[in-house]
């Protein structure tokens, strides 16, 4: 079987993969910038390669993007503090961690090579990596196959698999059977993904399985203590701003109409809208629509909290919107309408009650806020008017969705320490 999937991959699926991938390079500047960036992989780990020592271990982590290294931060510092002198690989699929991942701890930062059987090859050989560590998810069948056969231990960490995933319906089911059986262990977020995951990968020498929780709860706290020092004040005591964070055009037609009634009836109220990609004309759109509706609007063009005084803060820089939700009431996160919702952890640190769209299932704390009371689903512009309407409304209410939100991540924290004992251990 794993033959086949192999021929399946290398010859159809990933051929097909790279069409797609020059065809959309043509359009995007991000895919251009990716391709680019994985051509130069190799002499990158050559470089690396030669300056490292024979007997120096070596740590080999991926991640998709940005948002997934946030989950390999507290690890990778839990890891450095046992082993100060490993040497640490990180690659990226995404230019969004490429560029914006700085951390001292680590030694050589990289773009994914292609997944080529004979790039990986190299790459595995160059680096001879102790463990290959993967975050979540952002999984390439040969180099978890090529670290199987130089018996490289391949770990993966905060894996979730949601109730329907396609990786367990019939026949693409095979194909991942094939993948997930060749990691040596696979730590779960929570009992029911390790529920799914074993019914994947069940069976003789399948990879050891464990619920460590997601290191992200962790990194969330990390970054939130030194704001923690100077906002100790009530939450009713902030501005009364609602914080509408990485904003897709998706959820522009669902939520903007809605947030112009909402500060029409609540004349204290105001906005901080924060894109996703703010790109000059994704900002002017916003901005002229706001100012047509008789909104006054300014312009946040520095790294700074300080925020100018205007109905509607239009955010034109990126990298501070963790701090943002600590001047602010309420949250609404980007992406439910599109991709998948963004970082609800950040906002929920900030005892921000959230409110975000309905692709949010694949994420651990969209579910645990929705359940504690913190969170908020909405699918329309009603729901999103009312739920805000009531917590702009009813002050008990509010505390009782702040309280909730803040609460489910104390609830989570320890998952670094756990993943990190389990990278040393297992």
């Amino acid at each position: 079987m794993i033959l086949i999937t192999k021929l399946i991959y290398n010859f159809i699926l990933f051929p097909f993969l790279m069409i797609l991938m020059a065809i959309g390079a043509l359009f995007n500047k991000k895919i251009r910038e990716g391709i680019s960036g994985r051509l130069k992989s190799i002499n990158e780990l050559i470089k690396f390669s030669k300056q490292r020592k024979v007997w120096e271990k070596c740590y080999w982590f991926h991640a998709a993007s940005f948002g997934e290294y946030e989950q390999i931060r507290p690890v990778l510092a839990g890891l450095k503090e046992v082993e100060p002198t490993a040497k640490i690989i990180i690659s990226f699929f995404s230019p969004s961690g490429y560029n914006n991942v700085h951390d001292d701890h680590i030694d050589c930062k990289i773009y994914l090579p292609f997944d080529f059987p004979w790039t990986i090859r190299k790459a595995m050989k160059l680096t001879r990596p102790r463990k290959l560590i993967f975050a979540a998810y952002d999984i390439w069948p040969n180099l978890i196959w090529s670290a199987h056969k130089r018996k490289i231990h391949s770990t993966l960490f905060a894996a979730r698999f949601v109730k329907g995933t396609k990786k367990l319906k019939p026949i693409i089911r095979n194909f991942y059977r094939s993948v997930y059986r060749y990691f040596k262990t696979i730590y779960t977020v929570d009992k029911s993904d390790y529920v799914r995951v074993q019914k994947l990968v069940q069976g003789k020498n399948s990879p050891v399985l464990r619920v460590l929780g997601n290191p992200r709860y962790d990194q969330v706290k990390s970054k939130a203590d030194e704001f923690t020092v100077t906002h100790t004040e009530s939450v009713l005591d902030r501005e009364k701003n609602i914080i509408a964070g990485s904003i897709h055009s998706e959820d522009e037609f669902v939520i903007m109409e809605a947030l112009v009634d909402i500060l029409k009836k609540h004349d204290d109220v105001s906005l901080v809208w924060v894109p996703h990609d703010p790109d000059e004309r994704y900002i002017s759109r916003a901005e002229t629509y706001f100012i047509d509706k008789g909104f006054d609007c300014k312009r946040l063009k520095k790294k700074t909290v300080k925020l100018p005084k205007a109905k509607i803060v239009l955010v034109d820089v990126v990298g501070i919107l963790s701090r943002l939700y600590w001047h602010g009431q309420i949250a609404y996160i980007g992406g439910g309408f599109s991709t998948g919702v963004h970082n609800t952890m950040e906002p929920a640190i900030a005892r921000l009650p959230v409110l975000f769209g309905p692709k949010h299932e694949q994420f651990h704390a969209t579910g645990e806020l929705i359940k504690a009371g913190g969170g908020f689903m909405v699918n329309n512009h009603d729901e999103v008017f009312d739920v805000l309407d009531n917590l702009l409304t009813y002050q008990n209410l509010f505390l009782q969705a702040s309280y909730a939100s803040t609460d489910v991540i104390h609830q989570n924290l320890g998952s670094a320490t756990r993943v990190v004992r389990g990278i040393i251990r297992d």
